[in-house]
């Protein structure tokens, strides 16, 4: 049994979320020089320009890559072989509230939703856990901001539906979106499981790398359909016309209940603050 503290969780949170704050991920800096190369709108390509700049400035300077510095989600994939000396929720939130006070980071958390009372600290943060083989603990940390949240949604469709039906959905959503979901956007799809499932998977298949596909032959295919059906929608960057509103369409699926078809679609903005660092 391979022990590893709570502090040391707290640690490697506080640094992942001081870095994505400021620093974009690789292939999201790639996806959008490789999008201003190719949107033909000079309006568009204009827009595209200013958000590669956006984050030379922000990494230079140490400032956030948007004002909107997010609700922090983590994917925590616990070894069992693993023994975590110390209360997890609380080192976490720790972190939370350590990394936006140090990195003067926007809180934007309320504590009640109906009351509004901001938490004062961008606590609690969402946590999903799961128990895999192993002795180590992955960490997957996203901080989404709430102009892209707001525009993803989840349909409970018949199970007779075929994907051609649930394309027309995902390309509903993202039109309704428009421009409040601040493209060029990822879109998350999560097919199958129970109501809460699939939009978990959505949200979950924002980790995945740019340029990849789902390994599932049939699901790889309907990735590239819905991108490139989007990007044929005119919204494009800053929703103000262009060829290129999305940069990727990652799916993911789970086993569900013949009497149901859930399918959810939680878009990203293009300012995709991630990382992925196992202790």
């Amino acid at each position: 049994m391979r022990k590893i503290s709570a502090e040391k969780i707290k640690e490697t949170i506080e640094s992942i979320i001081l870095e994505v704050a400021f620093n974009l991920p690789e292939d999201v800096c790639a996806a959008l020089e490789s999008a201003h190369k190719k949107e033909a709108s000079k309006l568009g390509k204009s827009i595209l320009k200013d958000l590669v700049d956006n984050i030379k400035v922000a990494k230079d300077e140490k400032l956030p890559l948007c004002q909107d510095t997010g609700f922090v989600v983590i994917f925590m994939e616990i070894g069992q072989e693993v023994q975590i000396e110390g209360d997890l929720h609380k080192a976490i939130n720790e972190a939370v509230a350590k990394a936006y006070q140090e990195g003067y980071l926007r809180k934007s958390i309320v504590s009640d939703p109906i009351q509004r009372k901001n938490s004062g600290d961008n606590t609690p943060a969402i946590v999903y856990t799961e128990i895999v083989p192993g002795d180590k603990i992955k960490i997957k940390l996203l901080t989404k901001g709430g102009g892209a949240e707001n525009c993803s949604a989840i349909r409970m469709f018949n199970p007779t539906v075929g994907a051609e039906e649930i394309e027309k959905f995902v390309i509903e959503t993202v039109k309704n979106a428009g421009p409040n979901a601040c493209p060029p956007i990822i879109v998350g799809i999560g097919i199958g499981g129970t109501f809460d499932k699939a939009a978990q998977i959505a949200k979950k298949s924002l980790f995945r790398k740019i340029g990849t596909h789902n390994s599932k032959p049939h699901i790889a295919k309907m990735e590239e359909s819905l991108l490139g059906k989007i990007n044929k929608t005119g919204i494009g960057p800053g929703g103000l016309g262009g060829k290129i509103t999305a940069l990727a369409v990652n799916t993911e699926t789970f086993p569900c209940h013949i009497a149901s078809l859930p399918v959810a679609v939680n878009i990203e903005c293009h300012s995709h603050r991630h990382k992925e660092v196992t202790i």
